[in-house]
């Protein structure tokens, strides 16, 4: 499917994949404004989420049908080749599409992943459903992501309860990622620190920077931070 998408500014075309349940006008703002200015910023709304509709969320085959999703969204914008910018949920589309469609990447930037399936992750996993069922039982938020998506949001949350969602299968091995990469993360995650230098110890394509007092959402809780070492990144390879 073409996914609902804001483009600004011209220049070299860089996408920013939004997290789980944002869009991609309500996240990346920081990141958006800044680089606008130089490069030709496109911001999907990943399926399911704002008005990338769709009747039914399949959790299971989420990632590979929104890599191809946004093939299909960088066809239909005629854009060849482009930097790809991923948070959360968008990092992980943002991997697996950099490995299904290698030459259409240009870089590759991720944060708020985890490689390889933690000792603890029941633990970590029952942390955020208790964090998701607060937004379940808070009606303003409920009422703003009603407003925000046109699918059934909701459902999403749940059904990534019940399910083992996470695609470590595709997390824990980038040794074919061949692009120039860079994991931005928060020193407040551990795990995820450890990821990226697994990640930089298997591939030295990739560059790591740990942010401090940041978390999993690195790209907003330090905004300043990660969008200078982005510009630094995409600086050195251009």
């Amino acid at each position: 499917m073409i996914l609902h998408t804001s483009v600004i500014g011209e220049g070299d075309p860089i996408v920013f994949l939004h997290s789980g349940l944002q869009t991609g006008e309500s996240d990346f703002n920081y990141q958006s404004g800044h680089f606008k200015k130089n490069y030709k910023v496109i911001l999907p709304d990943l399926r399911g989420h704002g008005k990338s509709k769709v009747n039914e969320i399949d959790v299971v085959n989420f990632f590979e049908d929104s890599a191809e999703d946004l093939k299909e969204t960088l066809d239909f914008l005629k854009v060849e080749k482009t930097h790809i910018v991923g948070g959360s949920l968008g990092a992980l589309v943002g991997l697996v599409f950099a490995k299904r469609f290698p030459d259409r990447v240009s870089s590759l930037t991720l944060s708020g992943i985890t490689s390889e399936k933690p000792h603890n992750w029941a633990e970590l996993q029952l942390i955020d459903a208790r964090m998701q069922m607060a937004i379940l039982e808070n009606r303003e938020a409920v009422n703003y992501f009603n407003q925000l998506h046109l699918s059934n949001w909701q459902s999403f949350i749940r059904l990534s309860q019940e399910i083992d969602w996470y695609p470590f299968n595709e997390t824990g091995d980038a040794s074919s990622i061949r692009c120039p990469a860079l994991i931005i993360v928060g020193e407040g995650k551990l795990h995820e620190v450890s990821g990226a230098l697994d990640y930089r110890k298997k591939n030295d394509r990739f560059h790591i920077a740990v942010v401090p007092f940041a978390a999993h959402l690195v790209h907003n809780e330090q905004p300043e931070i990660y969008t200078a070492i982005l510009g630094r990144f995409l600086g050195n390879i251009e």
